[in-house]
């Protein structure tokens, strides 16, 4: 019951975040800050999405990101997110090729975050864990697991991302035993991916009192 409530509070939370963005945009769509919270609540919310709406949901964050980024490029918070994002992406497409083109950019844009801000190790970590993405990704699809895996995630990515959020950089090496193993790597690295622009989504939440 505890977990059905905190997703419900998670769904409700995010739902009133993309709205309050979206209006703030209207106001003002130069404010950097605003589209940064309004692309983490939507690769947030498209969890809780079918599949089709999730994809959608996750290539307008990725807009919303850009966007952030042409207001302010050197905005460390809005590149960590947009990698995040485009990995994720990567993950939901089956097409190897095309993939690696959202893989690549990804990389470009963790290391830029990096560049940015050098002392923050989740920005390293995600660099680390990301060059270890494209293989796993050409394991997954050869074997035909990852479309069932994310679709058999659904609005429970939440409750993999919670059992993995206190384990070690180590545990995100993916010393796979079988192809099993692989279908639960690409649960856990999207959620990895939508957790950590939750964790940014909810420090500017804090900075400004009027999305409480």
């Amino acid at each position: 019951m505890d977990f059905q409530q905190n997703e419900f509070d998670r769904i409700l939370f995010f739902e009133h975040a993309r709205k309050t963005t979206e209006a703030e945009y209207a106001k003002n769509p130069l404010d950097a800050d605003n589209l940064t919270r309004w692309g983490g609540a939507l690769l947030e919310s498209s969890q809780f999405q079918p599949l089709p709406e999730s994809k959608k949901m996750t290539l307008d964050a990725i807009s919303k990101l850009e966007e952030a980024l042409s207001v302010n490029p050197n905005k460390h918070g809005a590149l960590w997110c947009l990698g995040n994002a485009l990995t994720s992406q990567a993950f939901l497409n089956p097409d190897v090729d095309e993939a690696k083109v959202y893989f690549d950019k990804a990389a470009v844009y963790f290391q830029q975050a990096i560049d940015e801000d050098p002392s923050n190790e989740l920005y390293r970590k995600s660099l680390e864990v990301a060059a270890k993405a494209p293989e796993l990704h050409v394991e997954i699809h050869k074997h035909g697991l990852g479309q069932q895996a994310v679709e058999a995630a659904g609005p429970s990515f939440s409750a993999g991302i919670k059992t993995q959020k206190k384990k070690k950089n180590s545990d995100m090496k993916y010393d796979i035993l079988g192809w099993v193993i692989l279908a639960v790597g690409i649960v856990t690295w999207v959620g990895f991916a939508k957790r950590t622009c939750h964790h940014h989504l909810l420090h500017l939440h804090d900075k400004r009192s009027y999305l409480i």
